[in-house]
């Protein structure tokens, strides 16, 4: 059989396309891995911003009621992540690398992961505070709401 090259640049592209189209398939996933069931709300001082174009990520070191980092039995400072919606989404709302530098004092409330470790999804309100822990907590009255989500159940 005589195949021309033309043949074989056609294939090689669908190729591409297909596992570009996997790739971004398995990018995103589903949110059965967090405990839809129950929800935290945490203080905590940003230490990173993840932009995304499926799902952002803020990381934060966990605060007490005092302003000053939890930390845990071995004398770790306690980690936790929450995920929110596209970046583009969410920077249309005020949230941006630029508007939520690392130090700065937010307040969300997330659908925990069902396995234990120290993350969640968005499942409610997400505050910023500043970079100092108001008197009283980071809450409603006290800081900015910058994303109030709706539970769809």
């Amino acid at each position: 059989m005589n195949r021309s090259p033309r043949h074989g640049l056609a294939a090689g592209l669908v190729g591409i396309v297909v596992l570009g189209a996997t790739a971004t398939a398995v990018a995103h996933h589903s949110f059965a891995m967090y405990d839809r069931t129950t929800t935290r709300t945490l203080t905590g001082r940003l230490t990173r911003f993840i932009p995304g174009a499926n799902h952002a990520q803020l990381i934060f070191e966990l605060l007490g009621p005092d302003g000053k980092p939890v930390v845990d039995a071995k004398g770790e400072v306690v980690q936790w992540g929450v995920e929110t919606g596209p970046a583009g989404a969410i920077a249309r709302q005020g949230v941006t690398v630029k508007s939520f530098p690392v130090g700065t004092v937010l307040t969300v409330t997330l659908n925990p992961l069902r396995d234990g470790r120290t993350f969640g999804a968005l499942a409610g309100i997400l505050i910023k505070c500043g970079a100092t822990l108001p008197a009283g907590g980071c809450t409603e009255e006290t800081g900015e709401v910058l994303i109030r989500q709706q539970r769809n159940e």
